[in-house]
This record gives structure tokens, C-alpha cells and sequence, in this order.
């Protein structure tokens, strides 16, 4: 569960991949103007469902994001920061995989945004799979644009020349199932209609998911497109969680692994801090059950999602790293002794809190934050030890030194429990858990070396 980067990431298709978004959006139907800011929030749109006779039927027009800035002064914020239909596709491509089963029972129709580098080989044994953490996307390369609020989280590690070499390796980044940047997830069109004949997104409704289902959804869009191996699976955070849950579901699919400043199972207290951050969504008035997307801007659950985003960018940094930066000092121009003024270390929890805003979903948030509670890869293997000793892909085990998330002794009895994968490397960070964003000089060469060997 991580942040982008604070503080400043040839695209060819497959086997059952399309180039472009699966259908155009139009424009809202006029008699749903919006009410002023001024007037108050409006009434929760009515959510009758019924089945759409017409699966291509118009869907209101949403807000494009900003590009990863904060609103400027007096920009109100859409009601939701996801990814819609219509909306500019970039270097994403599709794949439609159809119905999956889900392990807590039903099944989902998903479609997979993804977006890839480098070509694959003729022995289609040169993947390398990068899977993103809680907030994160598929664009691991490349500037912020059109389709891309944010430029690439992994630019330095990924690329032509990089560690993973691009030239060398066919990388597929894909979005998660849940989010909110293409892949099937709660702002996605269910399917139904409501009562004023608008295509009604998941919301409330999209099911319980796993980080289980989420590999499942990654193992077929690899079949899709025709992988017969992945060279590397790697991630850091809810990815390392799922690179975990790759080696254990679809070990014949898998030579190396790198689970990156993450753990075997969340904890007590991972699990305690992501319940309060759910409830700062929740309790948002304006969250409306999580029927919003039809609210105007400046009306979507924006003060609870920023809410949730401050305590979670919290646990991504040190105490240390916080305190040499920002100190007790008062925001330029604050006085927050009785002034009503901010701290600095308010203000940039703030302006984070707005970002996220910008380009992500509240109930996206709540369903991949759920799934990151679920982590468990000893459920029904008998137990974590038994589980990750059933790994036989090579692995390189990482954490950072200064994470108070995922802290260094998960790491160190991750690497314990794994056959083969020798002491775990531990990289030095004053950034916390963002250190495996941010300390490419040292996490660069272990990567390298790991698959020079």
C-alpha cells in the first residue's frame, strides 16, 4: 500500500487484447445539471437497477483528472478520479477475459487495462511482470498525459538499459481488478440501468474481492497473451503481496519472484490502520453509500478519501524523514498557535490528500484496501511457514530499513521461510515504506544482479 512518488511514471498487443477504450462516453442527459456548491449537496441520485437491453448505451460524460496536480484555486473536484470509458486511453490496451470465479463464490466479467514494453520472444519465455501497489497503475514509464494523471512510479528500474532491461525483456504492467485506471472495478459500468436510464456503475455493488482474485485476473491476461513464462514477477507493497500469491497459484508460470517491502500476512496493526482510513471514506457524508458517481463536482466523498490518504502517507514515511523535513514548523504565511493556521507537515498531507483525489476512486479504495486486509498466503495451505516453504521459484526478498508499515522483520522471516531465497536484502531509506519508490541507486543493482544470475 503505497503512494507514487511525493514529491517531485512501442506498446505491442496479444492474443485477445484490443488497442482503445472498450466504448465512448456522451455527454450528460441535460436535464441533470448540476446544482451550485452554494446550493448544498444534491439528493443521492435514485439506483434502481435494472439490466441494460443495450449494453453500448450512453454513459454520462465524467471529468477527465488533472494530471497528478492539486486543484487549482476555486477547481471543484470531480466526484470520482477513475479512469471512465471515453475518457483518454494513452499507452493502456485491453483485454477482455470474460466471467472469472471469485474465491469467496460468484463469478465477474473483467475486462484488464494493461499497458506492455519490449516484444515478447519466439519461446515466449521473456516476460517479466510488474504488479502495482494499493494506489498505484500500470504506467511504470512514461510522462504524465492524456490518460495519465501521474508520469511512471518505476521509470529508473524499468526501461531500455535499466535493470530490467526493456530491450532484453517483454514487461507487462497491468492494472489491478478493483481499481480504477481500466481494469473492471467499482466505477466500471455494471450493466445496469437506474431509474433515469443511466448506465450504473458497480459502486456499492461491485463483490468482496482477494488479492488471490486479483492474480487470477493477472494469470489470464498472461495466458491471453500468450506467456508461456515470466522471467520475474515484481512488486512492492499490495504487489509484493500478490508476486507471494503468483508463486504459490501458478508456480509453472513463474522462474524468479521479487516480493518488495511487503509481508506474508497482514497484521493486527496494518489491518487496524486500514480500517480507519475505510471509515474516513465511509462516514464522508457526500459518500452517499457509494452511489456518488453521478454527483457533480464538488460533491464526491473527497474529504474522506483525502482523510484516508493522510493516515495511509503517514505509515509510508519515517518519523525521522518527517521530522528533518518539517519539524514543528507552521506553514509559510500559518500561524497555527490559536491562528487557525496549519503545521508545514499538514499542509504536504494535505496536498497529497488532494492529488489522490484527483485521480483515484473511493470506492476503489475501499475495495483494494479490503483485499489488503485478506492477505494471507497461509489460508487454506496450512499455515504461512507451510505455504511460502511450497515456493520454488528463485527469490529476492527486499525491505527498507526505516519501513513502519511492512516492518524489517516481516521481511527478515519472509526470506527465512522461502526455500532458497538466502537473507533478505535490506535496503537503507530515511523515506520509510516510499523508499522502494525512491532508493533506485541501491535497489537497482540487487535486481539486476538477480536476474543476471
Amino acid at each position: 500500500m503505497t503512494s507514487q512518488l511525493a514529491d517531485g511514471p512501442e506498446c505491442p498487443g496479444g492474443a485477445g487484447a484490443s488497442r482503445g477504450a472498450p466504448a465512448p462516453a456522451a455527454s450528460a442527459p441535460a436535464d441533470a445539471a448540476p446544482p451550485t456548491p452554494a446550493s448544498g449537496p444534491a439528493h443521492a441520485p435514485g439506483v434502481s437497477a435494472r439490466r441494460a437491453d443495450d449494453p453500448a448505451s450512453p454513459n454520462p460524460g465524467d471529468p477527465v483528472g488533472f494530471e497528478g496536480r492539486s486543484p487549482a484555486p476555486g477547481q471543484l473536484v470531480p466526484a470520482t478520479g477513475a479512469w471512465r470509458e471515453g475518457d483518454p486511453v494513452g499507452h493502456r490496451q485491453f483485454a477482455h477475459l470474460g466471467e472469472l470465479a471469485l474465491e469467496r463464490g460468484g463469478r465477474i466479467g473483467v475486462t484488464c487495462a494493461y499497458e506492455t514494453w519490449g516484444k515478447l520472444n519466439a519461446t515466449r519465455d521473456n516476460a517479466v511482470l510488474v504488479v502495482h501497489a494499493l494506489t498505484g497503475d500500470s504506467h511504470i514509464r512514461g510522462p504524465a498525459g492524456p490518460g495519465h494523471p501521474t508520469a511512471g512510479w518505476w521509470t529508473s528500474l524499468i526501461g531500455p538499459g535499466a535493470p530490467v532491461d526493456t530491450t532484453r525483456y517483454f514487461v507487462v504492467a497491468p492494472n489491478v481488478l478493483g481499481g480504477c485506471q481500466g481494469t473492471t472495478g467499482p466505477a466500471s459500468f455494471s450493466g445496469l440501468l437506474d431509474d433515469a436510464d443511466r448506465r450504473l456503475p458497480y459502486g456499492p455493488r461491485f463483490p468482496y474481492i482477494t488479492v488471490r482474485d486479483q492474480v487470477r485476473v493477472e494469470a489470464a491476461l498472461a495466458r491471453a497473451l500468450g506467456i508461456e513464462r515470466f522471467a520475474l514477477v515484481i512488486g512492492g507493497s499490495m504487489g509484493g503481496m500478490r508476486v507471494l500469491e503468483w508463486a504459490l497459484m501458478e508456480p509453472e508460470l513463474v522462474e524468479r519472484i521479487a516480493p518488495i517491502a511487503t509481508t506474508a500476512k497482514s497484521s493486527a496493526d496494518q489491518i487496524a490502520w486500514a480500517h480507519a482510513q475505510i471509515s474516513a471514506i465511509r462516514n464522508d457524508p457526500y459518500f452517499l453509500g457509494g452511489d456518488y458517481y453521478f454527483q457533480p463536482d464538488g460533491f464526491g466523498p473527497h474529504a474522506g478519501l483525502g482523510i484516508a490518504r493522510q493516515i495511509a502517507h503517514t505509515t509510508y514515511r519515517s518519523a525521522a524523514e518527517l521530522e528533518g523535513r518539517f519539524g514543528a514548523r507552521a506553514q509559510v504565511g500559518e500561524e497555527p498557535l490559536g491562528g487557525g493556521g496549519r503545521y508545514a507537515v499538514a499542509s504536504y498531507l494535505e496536498h497529497h490528500a488532494a492529488k489522490l483525489a484527483l485521480r483515484f476512486d473511493a470506492n476503489s479504495y475501499i475495495t483494494l484496501t479490503e483485499a489488503l486486509c485478506s492477505h494471507d498466503v497461509g489460508r487454506g495451505r496450512g499455515g504461512v511457514a507451510a505455504a511460502l516453504g511450497q515456493i520454488k521459484a528463485r527469490t529476492l526478498v527486499v525491505g527498507v530499513d526505516s519501513d513502519r508499515l511492512y516492518l524489517p522483520y516481516e521481511t527478515e522471516e519472509l526470506a527465512s521461510l522461502i526455500p532458497g531465497a538466502g537473507p533478505a536484502r535490506i535496503v537503507h531509506s530515511d523515506y520509510g515504506h516510499d523508499g522502494f519508490l525512491i532508493e533506485f541507486s541501491q535497489l537497482g543493482p540487487l535486481v539486476a544482479q538477480f536476474l543476471a544470475h
